[in-house]
This record gives structure tokens, C-alpha cells and sequence, in this order.
């Protein structure tokens, strides 16, 4: 380890203590420059993601790769946060879950499968967003003003967005899930020695991340 990677590590292990005091798996400090942000990604979001156009947190209400590249220019430093989910998926249904949790015409065994998994997916991981959110607070009281999370996967908080008036009802709380703005979180987690395991196996593995001034 460099004598500037122990630097890092010291002022910011509050961060790391905290990460995985609430329930966090891993936790690392990385440079903002090792974050790997592309177009791809939210082309992704815009050709399958039934959360697109629907939430305030996802695009296109949210700064585009562009934008966001000269936004993280501004930055110094992220906390990249892992956890892993409660629910626990199948090897025969893992591959097409989403497909079979939204097609009313799947096999009945299949879609309650995939069901079940969401369900405990989503009951599961409902308290990480507060745990980024604390890690969010824990950093701005400790002078890094500009502190900010990055939440895995779409805004939860209200069943119906307000899209339609364009203004958050929660807007303490609700954050952009990474994605959104072009990060690619494979390769980063990867580059950062924290890889995601794909195909998921069992326990999906999720990312987070919080950026530091």
C-alpha cells in the first residue's frame, strides 16, 4: 500500500467502520477517478428498466453521463458499499426472473417463484437505503459538505412517483441508484477488487456508493 493509499484509508476509516457496522458487507475507499461511468448504461435503463421515464431518481429526470462525468471531476474520493440480499434465488428460475415476476403468461410455478423473490428482495433490502443515507450524514458532519449517496436500484419511497408535478415528496430521503446516471458498477466494483458475482447465484450481491468531497 502507497503512502498516499494509507492517507486515504486513515481519514476516511470512520466511513468504513460505519459501513459495515450497519450491515454492510464491504466497504472501500476508492479515487472518484476509478469510477467507470458509460453511455451503455443508461441505455440500458432505457431499453428494458420498467422504472424509466417513472421516477425522479431515474432518467431522464436525472444528469446524463455527460453531466455527471463533470460532476464527479468534482470530487476527490467514494465509499463503495457492498451488501447482499436476504432473498435467495433459484438456479432454475435465476437467468429469466424479471421476465417471469412481469409475464401474466409464464408458468404459474415459475412466476411465484420469481415473486417470492422480489418480495423478499425488496422486503430485505428496504433499511439499505437508510444505512447509505446515515453514511451520507456521517460524512457531511465530519466536513465533507458535498457528500453524497448513490442508492442500488430504483427509488422506493412512494408507490406513485409525483412526476407529473416534477417535484420529489421525500426529497431527504430519495437518492439516484447509480445506473441512472451511467455507472457501471460491474466494472468498477471489479476494478476496486469487489466484484459482483454474474449470473447471480443464491444472494444477489448489491452496490452502493457514496461521494466524497
Amino acid at each position: 500500500m502507497t503512502e498516499t493509499n494509507i492517507h486515504i484509508a486513515d481519514d476516511f476509516s470512520f466511513l468504513v467502520k460505519n459501513a459495515l457496522e450497519l450491515g454492510a458487507l464491504e466497504a472501500k475507499i476508492i479515487l472518484a477517478s476509478k469510477i467507470f461511468v458509460e453511455d451503455r448504461v443508461v441505455l440500458k435503463c432505457r431499453s428494458g428498466c420498467i422504472s424509466y421515464g417513472k421516477k425522479l431518481t431515474c432518467p431522464p429526470y436525472v444528469p446524463t453521463p455527460d453531466q455527471f462525468r463533470k460532476i464527479l471531476d468534482e470530487y476527490k474520493y467514494v465509499l463503495l458499499v457492498k451488501y447482499i440480499s436476504p432473498a435467495n434465488a433459484e438456479p432454475d428460475v435465476i437467468c429469466s426472473i424479471y421476465r417471469y415476476w412481469l409475464d401474466p403468461k409464464a408458468p404459474e410455478e415459475k412466476r411465484k417463484k420469481a415473486q417470492d423473490f422480489w418480495n423478499d428482495h425488496f422486503n430485505g433490502t428496504k433499511n439499505f437505503s437508510p444505512m447509505m443515507l446515515e453514511l451520507e450524514r456521517l460524512a457531511f458532519n465530519a466536513g465533507y459538505t458535498f457528500a453524497l449517496a448513490f442508492m442500488n436500484g430504483s427509488c422506493r419511497l412512494c408507490e406513485t412517483c409525483n412526476v407529473e408535478k416534477g417535484i420529489c415528496l421525500h426529497p431527504t430521503q430519495a437518492r439516484m441508484t447509480e445506473h441512472a446516471v451511467g455507472i457501471n458498477m460491474k466494472k468498477t466494483a471489479e476494478a476496486a477488487g469487489m466484484p459482483i458475482r454474474f449470473p447471480v447465484v443464491g444472494h444477489p450481491e448489491l452496490m452502493a456508493l457514496l461521494l466524497i468531497d
